[in-house]
């Protein structure tokens, strides 16, 4: 569990980390942008003082980048994911005003408080607090950050829908053009899956596989796999090969997956009378990755690598394991997590393959 919050923690703590970064560049732009541009028109006053007015937008920058990128982005893209779109622009801009009141609020006041020289919530310096608000600098910077806050959570939600780690990619266009890549798949689905829909019901068995999906994507965040697609029940997650094998990274999501769903049991047996048992397939080699399609657009991998997995994970049922890899990544992957081990099954004939493969399954021992 501790394992998971650090994860948990990194994940947004590094997210956080780029929108300041990102967010303090862009404010250190626009600052020396109207900076130069008053100075161009000879339109600074005597009065102007430098120093305290970088001092002010540098520390309205900081509380907005501080707050932005640990709380309220992370706010708003939930609100986006949960409401209708209407509805969460609604509460977002309601939120953005409050944090642009506040921050702004802090700016003004220090700046006063320079020029007046008395403290920052000397009455006189609040009371001159209430022009700043009816002032163009002010209305200027709230449609110019509002602007800059939705870029950033469509940017987030992009990536969200690319996945972790293939959106920055698909920016620098790096699939453009086919090229090869070594890859790690784990092909993963449900149990029964079937009977569990005849019994739930078009509508609930719908419910239940996007709780699934939800439940589980942690668990592939922190191990830094990658979302290829889902198919019905089932899900495909890619590793970069050094990525995959790190820590032990790839196995290590399929425990990580059974845990949280673990956490979730008894909200699945309530709610559906039914609980997602799945078996995962493993294999690792060259694929070719490159975007397809025209009217519709996605990074696509191709190689036979993806057919090995889907046929090694198809094998789970027949030899009653939920989990089964080739014998060749089991080679390269030998950094396993705490407390699992590997054991050989032997070779096996795939369907729609002319030769065995060997194949082996993982143990844990569950304290």
């Amino acid at each position: 569990m501790k394992l998971v919050r650090d994860r948990r923690f990194l994940f947004y703590a590094r997210r956080a980390l780029w929108i300041f970064i990102a967010w303090g560049a862009i404010s250190n732009f626009i600052f020396f942008y109207d900076y130069i541009t008053l100075i161009s028109h000879n339109a600074l006053t005597s009065d102007y003082d430098f120093k305290s007015s970088f001092t002010a937008y540098l520390i309205v920058n900081i509380c907005a980048s501080v707050i932005g990128g640990l709380f309220t982005v992370n706010l708003m893209e939930y609100w986006l994911r949960k409401y209708a779109i209407w509805k969460a622009l609604l509460l977002i801009i309601v939120v953005y005003t409050i944090v642009a009141l506040f921050v702004g609020s802090i700016g003004s006041l220090y700046i006063n408080s320079q020029e007046m020289e008395l403290p920052m919530f000397h009455h006189e310096v609040i009371e001159e607090l209430l022009f700043f608000f009816g002032k163009a600098i002010f209305l200027k910077n709230y449609i110019v950050w509002l602007i800059i806050v939705l870029a950033t959570l469509i940017v987030l939600m992009v990536n969200d829908k690319y996945g972790p780690g293939v959106f920055p990619d698909y920016l620098r266009g790096r699939y453009f053009r086919p090229k090869k890549e070594r890859r790690i798949f784990m092909f993963a689905d449900i149990k029964n899956a079937t009977g569990i829909a005849e019994v739930l019901g078009e509508e609930k068995y719908f419910n239940f596989l996007k709780d699934f999906f939800k439940y589980i994507a942690p668990a592939i965040l922190q191990t830094r796999g990658e979302i290829y697609q889902y198919v019905g029940d089932e899900i495909v997650v890619s590793w970069k090969v050094k990525k995959g094998l790190d820590n032990g990274n790839a196995i290590h999501c399929f425990y990580k997956m059974k845990d949280l769903l673990k956490k979730r049991q008894s909200y699945f047996l309530n709610s559906y009378n039914a609980f997602p048992h799945f078996k995962v397939g493993y294999h690792f080699g060259s694929v070719m990755v490159g975007e397809l399609g025209r009217i519709k657009r996605e990074i696509a991998f191709s190689g036979d690598v993806l057919n090995t997995t889907s046929r090694i994970q198809a094998k789970c049922n027949e030899m009653n394991v939920e989990i089964l890899a080739s014998k060749e990544f089991a080679a390269v992957a030998y950094k396993l997590p705490e407390g699992v081990t590997m054991q050989d099954v032997g070779k096996e004939k795939l369907r729609g393959k002319v030769n065995e493969i060997e194949l082996v399954t993982y143990n844990r021992n569950d304290i």
